[in-house]
Formats: structure tokens, C-alpha cells, sequence
């Protein structure tokens, strides 16, 4: 699951991206409306929803600088982007967050917040932006994957994954039978800084079918990428 953060404050910023990396998300995080822009692939004018980066979740500081939080929210709705809408904002009138709601965003959370609240509607919002949603249960040949919880097991034993084994292993059964490329895997589980080169798709797919335990349920389909 990728989430944009946008967010001025820096500390704030560095602490939001480090928990929601804790919870298994991969976070890209940057400090201006602008800067959101160019992520989001909405840095020109021109644009379709296909030419919009595929983040699942925009988490967004109302009040950015150089180009405000409204306006990056406006132009991610009219681009008809699926990446849902968290907006942060010190602001706790009725008012401000009736006017974020009318922008587009999904979902409103006022400062201070408390992170364990921020992280669930992150969550909610990843399973609303995904077509079709995502069951809060994902089952198939023995494994069971509650994508809520975050938790999996294999006829009934806990896998004790990492939050980068989920997250792969939670791709590869949203895919109903269907094989994931590595390169999806990289780009969906990991951030922008990820090195396509390093073999960490390779890696974690070694630790993920040790882990699955035998018979093995994860297959390699030559050339094409992974499929349970």
C-alpha cells in the first residue's frame, strides 16, 4: 500500500511517515503543495486519471505552503484520481471541515491527533479506494489474511510476518489467482527510493515462502512474477 504524506511541519512529517511505516505502509513524504503536485503526476494542467501516481492514500496538510492543501485536493478530484483523501488541518471549527469534505477529501482528522486513529483511517481509506473493495478477510488454499488486524495464519498457525511480508503476501491474494509482477510488488510495498536493482522483491519473497511453510503456495510464473 503507497501513502503520500504531505505535511510542512517536519518533525510531525518524520514521525507520521516512521508509524505508518511500523504499521506496513510504504510512505513517501514531502513538505509542499507543490512538491505533492509532481508526486501526484498533477504538476501540469494536462492530465487523465491514468497519468495520476498510483497512491492508494494522500495524507494532507491543509494549510501547505506554495500551493495550498485546497488546491492540491481540488486537482486530484477533477484529475479523477482513485487515491482517497486524508486532510490534516489545526483547525477544529465545523466549518473547516465541512469545507475540506466539500473539496474532495474522504476523510477529515484534526491536530493534535492520536496516531493509532490516524493509521486506522488510513486503513479504512486503502479498502475504499481499491475496485473492487478489499474483504477485510482474504482466504485461499489454507491462508487467512485479515487485512484489518493484520494478521495471517496458515491453517490455523500464525506466520509471524514483517510489515513488508503482509503487505506482499496481502498483493498477492488481492490478485485472486492472478500473477503480480516483481515490478508492481516494488512499486505498490515499497517507496519512490526503493532500488529496482537491489533484489529486495527477490529477498522478500524468499523469507515470505519460508515462512508459508509447505506444501509451498506461492509460485513463480517464469517471466511473468508471483501467484498464490
Amino acid at each position: 500500500m503507497r501513502v503520500l504524506v504531505a505535511e510542512d511541519e517536519l518533525v510531525l512529517a518524520e514521525l507520521v511517515a516512521v508509524g505508518l511505516r511500523r504499521a506496513g505502509f510504504a510512505v513517501d513524504v514531502v513538505h509542499g503543495g507543490d512538491s505533492a503536485l509532481e508526486r501526484l503526476g498533477l504538476d501540469s494542467y494536462d492530465v487523465t486519471p491514468y497519468d495520476v501516481s498510483p497512491y492508494d492514500v494522500l495524507v494532507l496538510d491543509r494549510d501547505l505552503p506554495r500551493v495550498h492543501g485546497d488546491e492540491v485536493a481540488r486537482r486530484l478530484v477533477a484529475a479523477g484520481s482513485p487515491t482517497r483523501i486524508l486532510m490534516l488541518t489545526a483547525a477544529t471549527a465545523v466549518e473547516d471541515r465541512v469545507a475540506g469534505l466539500d473539496l474532495g477529501a474522504d476523510d477529515y482528522l484534526g491536530k493534535p491527533f492520536e496516531f493509532p486513529e490516524l493509521v486506522s483511517r488510513v486503513r479504512a481509506l486503502r479498502r475504499r479506494s481499491a475496485r473492487p473493495p478489499i474483504p477485510p478477510l482474504l482466504e485461499r488454499d489454507g491462508l487467512r489474511v485479515d487485512t484489518a488486524r493484520r494478521t495471517a495464519t496458515r491453517d490455523g498457525r500464525d506466520l509471524d510476518l514483517s510489515p513488508k511480508e503482509f503487505s506482499v503476501l496481502q498483493i498477492l491474494l488481492e490478485a485472486d489467482g492472478a500473477p503480480v509482477s516483481a515490478e508492481e510488488l516494488l512499486e505498490r510495498a515499497w517507496d519512490a527510493h526503493a532500488d529496482p536493482f537491489t533484489g529486495a522483491v527477490r529477498v522478500c519473497m524468499s523469507k515470505l515462502r519460508a515462512k508459508v511453510g509447505e506444501p509451498g503456495l506461492i509460485r513463480t510464473v517464469q517471466g511473468v512474477g508471483y501467484v498464490v
